[in-house]
C-alpha cells in the first residue's frame, strides 16, 4: 500500500467517524448486537433518512456490513478490527459503554423457534460454540461444516451431507431478534433443531414460538455446548 493511498483511505475513516451522528451509531454498535436504521436513528438522534446518509457513508468506508432478512436491514461493526480501532478511540475519549437491554420476554429470550431453526439466547451460544471450536466455518456462502464438525453433528442425529442435498440455502448466520447476534439458520439449522426436538431435549409451547428446555436438555447443552440453558 503506497503512503498516499494509506494516508487517502484514512482520512477517509477518520471522517466518517469524526461525524457525531456516525460516531454515535458506531459507539452503540460496539456491544456486538445487530440494529436496524430505525434504531440507529434514535440513537443517533436524526431522521431515518438521514441514518440512511448515515450509514452508506459507513458502509463505504467499510466500518459497518449490513444484513438483510426479510423487509429488514441490520447493522453491525464490520469486525474485530474495526471494534478494536474504536476500542482504543473510546478509550482515549474516556466514553463509556452503554450495555445492550433487551425487552423480550425471558421465556423468549431463552429459546424460541425462528421459522423452523431455533433462535434466542441457547441457538446463539450453540452458533457460537460451534464456530468457536471450528465446526462451522464461515465462507461466502455462509458456512461449511469441517471433518469435526460434522463427526460432531453426527452424535446429535444431524447428517450434514444430507442436509446439503435440500434446495434450500445449506447453512447461514441469522440475526437473533432478541439477542441481536447470529444463530444458524437455514437447512441445517432446521435439521439441528428437528433432532433436538426428536430427543426431547426441547419442547414446543403451544400458544407461543417459545421452546421449553427439558431437564435432560438442559443436561445435554451443559455437556456439548457448555451452556446454562
Amino acid at each position: 500500500m503506497s503512503n498516499d493511498f494509506a494516508d487517502t483511505r484514512l482520512a477517509g475513516v477518520a471522517g466518517a467517524i469524526a461525524e457525531p451522528a456516525r460516531a454515535r451509531m458506531l459507539c452503540c454498535l460496539m456491544d456486538g448486537h445487530a440494529r436496524t436504521n430505525t434504531e440507529l436513528a434514535v440513537v443517533a438522534e436524526v431522521s431515518p433518512s438521514t441514518a440512511s446518509v448515515h450509514l452508506a457513508k459507513l458502509k463505504e468506508q467499510q466500518l459497518v456490513h449490513v444484513l438483510a432478512q426479510g423487509k429488514h436491514r441490520y447493522y453491525s461493526l464490520a469486525g474485530a478490527e474495526v471494534a478494536a480501532a474504536l476500542e482504543a478511540l473510546m478509550l482515549v475519549a474516556g466514553l463509556p459503554r452503554t450495555p445492550f437491554v433487551p425487552s423480550t420476554p425471558d421465556r423468549l429470550r431463552n429459546a424460541r423457534t425462528c421459522y423452523d431453526h431455533m433462535a434466542g439466547t441457547v441457538a446463539v451460544g450453540m452458533h457460537d460454540f460451534m464456530v468457536r471450536n471450528d465446526w462451522l466455518r464461515p465462507d461466502e456462502s455462509g458456512y461449511l461444516v469441517s471433518i469435526d464438525g460434522a463427526a460432531a453433528l453426527a452424535q446429535l442425529g444431524v447428517d450434514p451431507d444430507q442436509v446439503r442435498k435440500s434446495r434450500r440455502r445449506f447453512a447461514c448466520s441469522c440475526v437473533d431478534w432478541s439477542e441481536r447476534r447470529p444463530h444458524l439458520g437455514g437447512a441445517l439449522g432446521a435439521e439441528l433443531m428437528a433432532q433436538l426436538l426428536k430427543k426431547g431435549w426441547i419442547e414446543r409451547d403451544l400458544d407461543s414460538r417459545a421452546l421449553g428446555i427439558s431437564r435432560e436438555g438442559k443436561r445435554q447443552f451443559k455437556r456439548i455446548f457448555a451452556l446454562d440453558a
